[in-house]
């Protein structure tokens, strides 16, 4: 079944230009014009990806991919005129997992939408289970526990903690960490950055603890302070 593609922006022109390439690329298409129509339409196609432009009427795009994220772990990339670094991180810390700038090739969007699908369907292959302390990740199941509670975790954030988690103690650069992330696509350092304050976040509201710890001038790791079990099905 073709999967089914969410755009949402205000500019008529952007939106069939983006249609189009998506279209004869064999995805189906649904589009929005500002930000309530955006989370209706979202409700009620269950789209596979969104297009979301940060500069909507109404309610922005910032607001929207607030909403979303409570709501679903739904893949969604980012589309802002805005060029400055500083923007493109607020928009990956609030939960966007890509982010392409105004104005942009739609061929490049085909293949973002392309390599964030691939990652969020396909990225953890391995039929393993893994066992870090109290945390449990199901490859499988796509889905992470921490003391016996579900962790609501976007794509990103669960291809992190699974690298992350599956060799504790192992420090990753976040160059590593971005190359699994994007696949060698064009992405910034600190994006990285927003995605484990994230994860940090959520896990930490759990286990009342830091477990993901920051190796300054590197990256990051994972601190198990309890035994390591990595089971295979």
């Amino acid at each position: 079944m073709q999967e089914l593609i969410l755009i949402v922006d205000d500019e008529p022109k952007i939106v069939r230009l983006a249609r189009d390439y998506l279209e004869k690329n064999g995805f189906r298409v649904v589009t929005a014009a500002d930000g309530p129509s955006a989370l209706t339409t979202a409700r009620r196609e269950k789209p596979d990806l969104i297009v979301l432009d940060l500069m909507l009427p109404v309610m922005d795009g910032r607001e929207v991919c607030k909403i979303l994220r409570r709501e679903s772990d739904l893949p969604i990339i980012m589309l802002t005129a805005l060029a400055e670094e500083v923007d493109q991180v607020t928009g990956l810390e609030i939960g966007a997992d890509d982010y392409i700038t105004k104005p942009f090739s739609p061929r490049a969007l085909v293949a973002r939408v392309r390599a964030l699908l691939r990652r969020t369907r396909g990225e953890v292959k391995a039929p393993s289970i893994i066992r870090a302390g109290s945390l449990e990740i199901d490859a499988d199941k796509y889905s992470a526990t921490l003391n016996n509670n579900p962790i609501k975790l976007t794509p990103n954030e669960f291809k992190l903690l699974y690298i992350l988690a599956n060799r504790p103690g192992q420090t990753f650069t976040r160059e590593q960490l971005l190359d699994d992330l994007h696949g060698g696509a064009s992405s910034i350092d600190r994006s990285v950055d927003s995605h484990i304050k994230n994860l940090r976040r959520k896990l930490e509201a759990e286990s009342k603890q830091n477990l993901i710890e920051t190796v300054y001038g590197i990256g990051y790791r994972y601190i198990n302070v309890e035994p390591f079990d990595k089971l295979r099905t």
